[in-house]
This record gives structure tokens, C-alpha cells and sequence, in this order.
């Protein structure tokens, strides 16, 4: 057993599965061993004691009403505080606004900032309602493969500029990049710029993993890459994925222009109406307060890449993330008649994410969530490992 010392290493598969998250709930087992749940984007890890205290003071003062002003713009403030320190941009905290989630966001970006009927571009494999929700709001999906560059996987600048030529007006930018872990750089997002603006077109920036680099690989916010970037964006983030709070249902949109921050003003009213009060003030918590706990999370996470990198996982493909907790390994080469993962599923006992649900370009390959403990990844590495090998 891999151990540490540290204190996630006591969080058990069974800790996990009696805790009872969606992750863990898989029924079933594998050659007499119980599931190891790694597809759900969460992390198993204890939350913050500060966003855990926000949660306890709404429920010990019974602050479960609506939202009032002073409390959204204490999380604004929060929140662009965070950011400038993070990541050099600290936006008007007048234009960040409250949401329950990034999906919300995406659906309101949709219907107010894009031209009516136009289609939507999204660089795949890519994050799954992403595929789905389009066809919900009457939109048309364009889908345009990722490009390899060695072990890097790379958008097709060509592809979506041809989708983009055929009508489309929005790309849908995923930064830090779920499912591949990829985080991109300065050069990218200035010639994805190009690109947009060369067709006048809007781009949705999700960059909810933004806390979550590593290895030098540092987040640039899109919006904040240039001033026509600025004008084409609506940014969406979220403290959900990097503090681990996805119940508590509140995401932020960032406006970078004063035009869209005046139209949001005329037409956000329902996507914000449905965020959570104590989503909110845990949300405050988290970005003001609980900066030392993300700092020991990615400690713990950057451990977690190695022991996959040092892995032996004969015929994966294995990308190890440059940001995020997911990790996608391409079981293309192991020439199997199912899915990779319902192969490993059954006879490794480890529930991944099957690539195909992340659109045609993930077929034969799989994510991986590594938020788990130590001793939790070293085993389903080893399970995943064993079969492998039994091929």
C-alpha cells in the first residue's frame, strides 16, 4: 500500500462507498472486490474548515432565504480577489455575477450572447452535457477533433475556423481542458483570438478548474489574454471543482466588457435566480479564506500525477494532466471488442468515464478521476495494472 503520512490517505474505498457520494454509489463488485468509483468529476477530500463553518452558520441562522445584494457581492469581491492574486486578472467584481453552475452559464450565453439558430463549436473529446445541452437550447453541435502534438492534445485551429466559416457563432473554450487535462498557453489563446475575431464570433470560456495547475503550467483566464479577447468572451468558473463544493450549487459568469455587463444586467435575472444562499457564502469562504487548503489539495493532487506517470499500464496511452484531477488514458491499442472501460469495469473493478461519452473523438479511451487517496489510486492502478497484463 502506497501511504503518505497524510491525512487523506485515511479516506478508505469503504469510508467512501458508506459516505454514499455518486461517485461511490456504483452498485455491484468485481472478482469479489468492491467498485473503485473514478469517473464522477469530484474529489473525495474533506472540505475546507472555513467553507464547512460557512455551511453551519446558514444552517445554525437559518440563512436559507434569497440572495440579497450584499451578500452576492461579498463572493464577487471574493472571487476577484482570488483571481487577481492567482492569475493576474482581478475583473470588476460589479461583473462577476452568481449562477448555480457553468451549465447554467453555458445555456444563458447561449441564448443571450449568440446569433439566433447559429451553431455551436466544441473541440472534442470534451466535457459530456456539453454534447447534450446544445440540442436542449435548439442549437446545432459542430464537433471538431483535438489534434495530437506528441503526448499533447491540441485544438484544430483549421477545423474550427472551416465551422466557424459555415455559420457557426460560438466556441466553447474548456481551460483548464476537461477531459484531457491540458492547460493552454499564451500562444493558443492568442490564436484562438485570431481566429474568432477574424468571423466575429462569441466565445464561452469555462475555466472552472482554473486553480488546479501544475508543474509550472499556470492558468491564463482567456478574457484577460487580450482586449478583443475581452469583448468576444463570457467567462464561467465555479469554486465547485477546486474546493469541492458541486452540491452547493454556485458558479460565477465574468463579463469583461461593459456591453455584455449591461446586457447581462437586462436578461440574467433567471440564470442567477436558481443559485444556492449557502452556496454563496461557502463560495466567499472558499476564495477568501481557504487558499492554504487548495495549496495542500494540490500538493496532495501533484502526488497523485506521479503515481500515475510512474504506472505500468501495459497498452494505455496515459495522459497525465497538466491541470485538473482528470487524467485520459487512450485504450485504443489494447484492440478489445467493448469499451475499454466497461473492460475494466468488470475486470478490474475500476469505474472510469468511457471516452465515447465525451464525443466520437474519445472513442477507445477513458478519464480518470486521481482526487482519490493515495492508497485508494495505488490500488486501482494495481487493479488496472493486473488486468491489463491478463489480456
Amino acid at each position: 500500500m502506497t501511504t503518505t503520512g497524510h491525512r487523506f490517505d485515511a479516506l478508505t474505498a469503504e469510508y467512501m462507498r458508506a459516505a454514499g457520494s455518486w461517485k461511490w454509489s456504483t452498485p455491484g463488485e468485481s472478482h469479489g472486490r468492491g467498485l473503485i468509483g473514478a469517473f464522477v468529476a469530484e474529489m473525495d477530500y474533506p472540505v475546507a474548515d472555513a467553507v464547512a463553518g460557512a455551511v453551519r452558520r446558514s444552517a445554525d441562522a437559518s440563512l436559507f432565504g434569497y440572495l440579497p445584494d450584499a451578500w452576492v457581492g461579498d463572493m464577487a469581491a471574493a472571487c476577484s480577489s482570488f483571481w487577481g492574486d492567482r492569475f493576474s486578472w482581478a475583473p470588476d467584481p460589479a461583473w462577476v455575477r452568481p449562477v448555480p453552475d457553468v451549465l447554467t452559464a453555458f445555456t444563458a450565453t447561449v441564448r443571450h450572447f449568440t446569433r439566433p439558430g447559429s451553431p455551436i463549436v466544441l473541440p472534442t473529446p470534451a466535457y459530456m452535457p456539453f454534447l447534450t445541452v446544445p440540442a436542449m437550447v435548439d442549437r446545432e453541435l459542430v464537433t471538431v477533433p483535438m489534434a495530437r502534438d506528441g503526448d499533447r492534445f491540441v485544438l484544430d485551429l483549421e477545423g474550427i475556423d472551416r465551422a466557424f466559416a459555415a455559420g457557426a457563432g460560438l466556441l466553447v473554450l474548456t481551460n483548464p481542458h476537461n477531459p484531457t487535462g491540458r492547460v493552454l498557453d499564451d500562444a493558443e489563446l492568442a490564436a484562438v483570438t485570431e481566429v474568432v475575431e477574424r468571423h466575429g464570433v462569441r466565445v464561452f470560456a469555462d475555466e472552472i478548474h482554473a486553480p488546479l495547475t501544475f508543474d509550472g503550467h499556470r492558468h491564463r483566464p482567456y478574457a484577460a489574454s487580450s482586449e478583443a479577447a475581452a469583448a468576444h468572451t463570457v467567462t464561467a468558473t465555479s469554486a465547485s471543482k477546486a474546493w469541492n463544493t458541486p452540491g452547493l450549487k454556485c458558479g460565477q459568469v465574468v463579463l469583461s466588457n461593459a456591453a455584455d455587463a449591461e446586457h447581462w444586467t437586462a436578461t440574467g435575472y433567471l440564470a442567477e435566480h436558481g443559485t444556492a444562499t449557502p452556496g454563496v457564502l461557502a463560495t466567499t469562504a472558499a476564495y477568501r479564506d481557504s487558499r492554504d487548503w487548495l495549496d495542500e489539495v494540490l500538493a496532495y493532487l501533484d502526488g497523485n500525477r506521479a503515481l500515475l506517470a510512474g504506472a505500468d499500464l501495459p497498452g494505455l496511452r496515459v495522459t497525465v494532466p497538466e491541470g485538473t484531477y482528470l487524467a485520459w488514458l487512450d485504450g485504443r491499442g489494447l484492440d478489445l471488442d467493448e469499451p475499454p472501460s466497461a473492460f475494466l469495469a468488470r475486470e478490474a473493478g475500476v469505474v472510469l468515464t468511457d471516452g465515447a461519452a465525451c464525443g466520437d473523438a474519445g472513442r477507445g479511451g477513458m478519464r480518470l478521476n486521481l482526487a482519490m487517496s493515495r492508497p485508494v489510486l495505488a490500488e486501482a492502478l494495481d487493479r488496472l495494472r493486473t488486468a491489463l497484463f491478463d489480456t
